[in-house]
């Protein structure tokens, strides 16, 4: 008889409470938790698909290791052995800092397996790191760390009482785990505009646009105009309340002189009767709460937009305070249990070959790796669950570089492109495989913490990770943590390496097992942030690092020239990223009736979509849901790679986040057949098979 098994979804950090039905060690229909005291039955798509990502044909059950031009299986002592010997070879030839990590996706949201690949990476002496901040997050560590003194400082808009919402480049309705950590959004989101009003600043009319009072559309990477007009007027006629000290008010007032309705509207494409209206309601309801998403942080103009965003927040009173911003003090961490440090600079050496270009916080450029492996410099890369061929920046160069490692090591679970450049691939325990508790605490809505327990049996040969890299460890003599379980295969060891986690966390293991959720009050306004704020002599509203970039960009912005057509990135509601695409949401691009009838594109026809770094093939939406001169194209398709359109020279000199927003490109209709672009070969999707008008539009709202 099939039974149903209570555990948490993990694909995004929000983590749902879900039932999973068992019958003979498969996984059937999955369904949310009703009964869950956070998402209370709330489930999206994604979720529901664990079963299909575990059965799936592509899944990887057995370690392997690279034979001449084969990938072939092997036994885990041979394939370790054979690996721990590259991998110490090329550190006695080149150091330890010719082996670099790519702490991804996958492992990250392994509790156990990612503390474990730390301990690795510090072993080794801590040589080059890439992660997915430089991918998509460096702006909201940075702004943090300049204006707020801590970069674990992580804001969360107060759903329950905020009467005036902005949201800029986000779109919670498909996007609700990332940072937003909010379920069945439209459930809030409909709540603060019936009491109050939300606006949405996005040049595509998004799901959450449509549950809006009022959607701007500006130009792709010019928000940060409506914002900046936005911080000068309410310096000059109010709401000027801030709840905390500030610094360097004065300066911010001077850097945005001259800034008038008629600049910003010109900068960003948005009417002046619409600026005026905006304006108007953050003055009716006395200020307003700002949040952001990867459509600001994807830009050459991150850092700036974050930062007025930041100013709003602080400067119209809503930061921790009722209706405005909470911060999260950590639930395995407690930030509310010592005194912060200030921390406000997060700059950190970047990659030899890009000087021009920071770390951040120990994080290399991700758009780094690929001269850096041309110029010798990295000879074997350690790949933590990271499909780097959809998620870094110019596949074009990338590819033919990853092939020219020593060692390339991979931990995954499906086979993909990345997995085919490796020389080896570890696979480890999926999500349902293992038990977890929700690591990544500070992104979740709530003071919380959850244990999932394992749903069903390994398939094949699969391992925990943490066992993986410890044994990896042990054979090339590295220190390995004390006290380890011998074997991931022995009872209650996962449990054992979870409840290392928990140290210092707000209750025990042996309650949150028991529990399975456990929520503790949350203090807001929190005393500790007011505490560390005037510890510090208030917020940093003017660091110099952003005011010299406002300086540059508003000297770009006298004589810039919008260029006819700029893509956007988009998320997708049935696809994470670079996984899930068995879900079927569409490789597509979505076009203004007016770019589309002036490049002679048809909707549902295939697009030839180019820049000078390379070209993919789409299929064609035609929607005016997306203002002219814009494209929406979703990231993470193996069909359609966005990243062979997008290049490493282009990258933000503070922090290394390379720009994937904004991109001019062209576009044409293509003839159908296979066609070869850069590194990869494209199958174009036939125009009879594309997405009805309807169906095209709602997979991207």
């Amino acid at each position: 008889m099939p039974e149903f098994v209570r555990t948490h979804c993990r694909i995004c950090t929000n983590q749902c409470g879900i039932a999973v039905q068992v019958e003979d060690k498969a996984i059937g229909r999955i369904k949310g938790d009703f009964d869950h005291p956070l998402s209370k039955g709330y489930t999206c798509p994604k979720g529901r698909a664990l079963g299909r990502l575990h059965h799936h044909p592509d899944a990887i059950e057995t370690p392997l290791m690279r034979r001449g031009d084969r990938l072939e299986p092997a036994g885990w002592d041979d394939c370790i052995d054979d690996l721990a010997a590259r991998l110490r070879r090329v550190m006695e030839e080149h150091g330890p800092n010719a082996v670099a990590f790519y702490f991804g996706s996958g492992l990250g949201m392994d509790a156990a397996g990612y503390r474990m690949g730390e301990a690795f990476y510090n072993a080794l002496g801590t040589p080059p790191k890439f992660s997915p901040l430089t991918i998509d997050g460096t702006a909201k560590v940075l702004v943090s760390s300049l204006v707020g003194g801590f970069p674990g400082l992580s804001g969360k808009t107060d759903n329950d009482n905020v009467d005036m919402l902005l949201y800029v480049g986000v779109n919670p309705m498909v996007s609700h785990g990332h940072n937003t950590g909010m379920f069945n959004p439209a459930g809030p989101i409909r709540s603060v505009a019936s009491r109050g009003e939300v606006w949405t600043i996005d040049p595509l009319r998004t799901e959450t646009a449509g549950f809006s009072t009022r959607h701007l559309q500006p130009w792709p990477g010019k928000d940060y105009a409506v914002l900046g007009w936005l911080v000068r007027e309410v310096i000059d006629g109010g709401p000027l309340t801030p709840a905390q000290p500030v610094q360097g008010l004065d300066s911010l007032r001077s850097a945005l002189d001259g800034y008038d309705r008629a600049t910003a509207s010109r900068v960003s494409g948005v009417s002046e009767d619409d600026l005026d209206d905006l304006l108007a309601a953050v003055r009716r309801h006395g200020g307003v709460t700002v949040e952001t998403g990867t459509g600001v942080t994807m830009a050459e103009s991150a850092n700036i937009t974050q930062w007025f965003a930041w100013l709003l927040n602080i400067l119209t009173g809503r930061m921790n305070r009722k209706g405005g911003v909470w911060f999260h003090p950590g639930f395995l961490m407690q930030f509310d249990g010592f005194e912060l440090p200030l921390m406000n600079n997060p700059f950190t050496p970047g990659a030899p070959t890009m000087p021009h270009a920071s770390g951040l916080i120990g994080d290399w450029p991700c758009a780094a790796l690929p001269g850096e492996i041309e110029a010798g410099n990295i000879r074997a890369l350690v790949n933590l669950g990271g499909s780097l061929v959809r998620s870094f920046p110019d596949a074009n160069r990338l590819v033919p570089a990853l092939r020219k490692l020593d060692t390339f090591v991979s931990f995954e679970i499906l086979r993909n492109e990345t997995t085919a450049l490796s020389s080896h691939v570890l696979p480890t325990k999926d999500q349902l495989e293992r038990p977890d508790i929700s690591f990544w605490d500070t992104l979740s809505g709530s003071l919380s913490m959850l244990y999932s327990p394992a749903v069903v049996e390994p398939m094949g040969q699969r391992r925990s990770a943490w066992w993986i890299i410890s044994r990896l460890m042990q054979r090339m003599d590295l220190p390995v943590p004390d006290g380890l379980p011998p074997s991931d295969l022995d009872p209650g060891a996962d449990d054992a390496m979870l409840a290392r986690q928990m140290a210092a966390a707000r209750c025990t293991f042996e309650e949150l097992r028991d529990a399975g959720t456990v929520s503790r009050p949350l203090e807001f306004p929190g005393k500790w942030v007011d505490d560390h704020i005037e510890r510090i002599g208030g917020w940093f509203l003017a660091p110099d690092a952003l005011l010299q970039s406002w300086r540059e960009m508003r000297a770009r912005d006298r004589d810039a020239v919008m260029p006819p057509l700029s893509f956007i990135p988009r998320r997708q509601r049935r696809k994470l990223n670079a996984s899930l695409s068995f879900l079927g949401s569409p490789a597509d691009i979505i076009l203004n009736p007016q770019d589309a009838a002036r490049n002679g594109v048809d909707h549902g026809a295939p697009v030839r979509v180019s820049t000078p770094r390379g070209a993919i093939v789409l299929t064609a939406c035609v929607d005016e849901a997306i203002r002219p001169g814009v494209a929406s194209i979703p990231h993470g398709h193996e069909i359609a790679n966005v990243n062979l359109l997008t290049s490493v020279e282009s990258v933000d000199a503070l922090t290394g986040m390379v720009r994937y927003s904004g991109i001019p490109i062209s576009i044409g209709p293509i003839s159908i057949g296979p066609i070869s672009i850069g590194p990869i070969s494209i199958e174009p999707v036939a125009a009879e098979s594309a997405a009805e008008p309807t169906a095209a539009v709602e997979a991207c709202r």
